[in-house]
């Protein structure tokens, strides 16, 4: 019987076929990936509720929970909580709202202000932040005037902003309300034989997304109360604006909380001097390794950890497909996906076989 015909020998050496076999899934992922992001650009109008939905969800689950364990119909707690957050929302929307445009022409004063003095020490650096703050009041004057004036652009604007409203808290109250037959609803939607890792990787995706909203609105209460009390120590003018600044810049980690505390140590500088200025800096800086080194690990030491990095990259991408609504929705969804990233990390993990014994 002759031998059997040697194999001959492969094209490519095993580290180059390997090399080959993941590119061709980095690029699948990619395209996939790819393909997801246009979907929600264009469908964005129906995208965008739903994504405010679930953060609105992840951020009122707790409060809906305890109503039902209260006995309460879900239903009935499902409205409950809709009204609290539209109590809470609008009473806190209109608190920042009128903070800012009671204190808006102080702040922008003291911008200009600051301006003039830096473009005296940095030259073009000052010119650029004077020329930002002498037109940003003329700059936001006209966007009102465009969506008050009845002009259909800034009506459509303003429609569309009430319209994706409305829609998202209508979606907050049905997914609380039916978010015990969220499970029942993936595993009837998910093959068979991958039921249960579909519902763990909602779960953990979920579970991160919650973990984030309820961390980054606690962490930015802290520091918006702080940051308030120090300025008004240090009587900067427009304190508590500056403060409903920093709540709202909050949500965007990173760089609103840079951008906002900029702001407050600039007006600080402007109005009371290199000495108060260095004081709110102190503040500032203070309120920020409180935040890094104490609240971040306490508060979110349950959720996703990533890196800085991570987080800048996510916003930048975030702002380049969807603006400021981009940046709102990247950290959270990133969370979520190293959620699903670490589930399935763990699975396959537990799956493995071990070494073989001798």
């Amino acid at each position: 019987m002759p031998p059997p015909p040697a194999s001959p020998n492969p094209l490519l050496p095993e580290p180059v076929r390997r090399l080959a076999a993941w590119c061709a899934v980095a690029l699948l992922v990619t395209g996939v990936a790819a393909v997801a992001v246009w979907l929600c650009v264009v469908f964005k109008t129906a995208v965008t509720p739903v994504l405010l939905a679930l953060l609105g969800t992840a951020l009122l689950g707790p409060l809906h929970r305890r109503l039902v364990r209260m006995k309460l119909n879900r239903s009935l707690a499902a409205g409950l909580t809709c009204l609290a957050v539209i109590a809470v929302v609008g009473g806190a929307s209109y608190v920042v709202v009128h903070a800012l445009i009671s204190t808006g022409d102080e702040i922008a004063g003291s911008l200009k202000r600051a301006g003039q003095g830096l473009a005296g020490h940095f030259g073009a650096a000052g010119t650029s932040l004077q020329d930002l703050a002498a037109n940003a009041k003329d700059l936001l004057a006209k966007f009102g005037g465009t969506a008050a004036s009845g002009v259909i652009t800034g009506i459509s604007v303003v429609g569309e902003m009430i319209a994706t409203t409305i829609l998202a808290l209508l979606l907050i109250f049905f997914f609380l309300r039916d978010s015990d037959r969220a499970a029942g609803a993936l595993r009837s939607l998910a093959p068979r034989a991958t039921g249960d890792t579909v519902e763990a990787m909602a779960r953990r995706a979920f579970e991160a997304v919650e973990g984030f909203m309820r961390g980054t609105t606690f962490i930015a209460a802290i520091d918006a109360v702080c940051i308030t009390v120090g300025l008004l120590v240090l009587r900067v003018p427009g304190a508590v604006g500056l403060g409903a600044l920093v709540f709202v810049g909050a949500y965007i980690p990173y760089l609103g909380a840079f951008i906002s505390g900029a702001v407050a140590v600039l007006v600080a500088f402007a109005d009371r001097g290199w000495v108060i200025g260095l004081w709110a800096l102190g503040v500032v800086l203070a309120v920020q390794v409180l935040e890094g080194h104490v609240l971040q690990p306490m508060i979110q030491s349950r959720t996703v950890q990533m890196h800085p990095a991570v987080v800048l990259l996510a916003i930048t991408a975030g702002a380049s497909v969807a603006g400021i609504l981009g940046m709102l929705l990247a950290v959270p969804l990133t969370a979520a996906a190293f959620g699903v990233v670490s589930e399935l990390r763990a699975r396959y993990a537990a799956e493995a076989p071990g070494p073989v014994q001798d």
